[in-house]
């Protein structure tokens, strides 16, 4: 069957539902409200290390793939932004203490297989995550700030400061025409698969965020 309507697109209104789920988790609401501590702020960015790593140590093998290839980039790695942000919100030996919570540790486990076994459900994961980052995220980031009195851009928050990145508009653009590439080289069975794999990451996500929330319950 021939590809009509932009890859894209079908991957954004398939996954609608579960990316608004994981938008508007209480956990989010909450830290974004200011109703929760710095403390709960760093056990979420502790959690997004070990989510951004599964799928940053997966990246190399996957550069000369046909399908995941042209989306590693290295304007996109957030590791080490976020072992600088770690650092300044938990000290020099935070990764002593790191631990992921259960559905963290789920959510990595996934992203690593898939970047084993499956590029194109790797892609998938890329997309929920490094798409997010460029548009919602930099509302974290200027809550962060505003919230907890970190430098603009600064250490705290540089896992969402894309500094290779001049043009954020232009290159969601260009990304999601990679997108749609993918559907001219996979078959329809496979583009189906793909869309259930957004829809997972997106599960996946929220899972992490139901676990901090009850981490971190506000007091009645």
């Amino acid at each position: 069957m021939p590809v009509t309507t932009p890859f894209s697109t079908v991957i954004r209104t398939a996954s609608h539902e579960q990316h608004t789920e994981a938008e508007t988790s209480s956990f989010m609401g909450d830290l974004l409200g200011g109703r929760l501590g710095v403390d709960a702020y760093a056990r979420y960015t502790e959690q997004l290390w070990f989510v951004y790593r599964a799928l940053e140590e997966g990246a190399s093998a996957l550069a000369e793939d046909p399908v995941a290839g042209p989306f590693i980039q290295p304007e996109l790695m957030r590791t080490a932004e976020l072992e600088r942000d770690l650092a300044h919100l938990r000290g020099p030996d935070w990764q002593r203490t790191a631990t992921p919570l259960a559905s963290t540790a789920a959510y990595a486990e996934r992203v690593a297989s898939c970047a084993r076994r499956w590029p194109a459900g790797y892609v998938a994961h890329h997309y929920t995550r490094y798409l997010g980052d460029l548009s919602g995220g930099q509302i974290i980031r200027d809550k962060a700030e505003r919230t907890w009195g970190f430098a603009r851009k600064g250490d705290g928050v540089r896992f969402y400061v894309f500094e290779g990145i001049a043009n954020p508009a232009a290159f969601k653009r260009g990304y999601r025409e990679r997108l749609d590439a993918v559907a001219l080289r996979v078959d329809e069975v496979e583009r189906r698969r793909v869309v259930a794999e957004c829809k997972r990451a997106f599960a996946l996500n929220t899972a992490v965020f139901r676990e901090l929330g009850e981490e971190f319950p506000l007091s009645a």
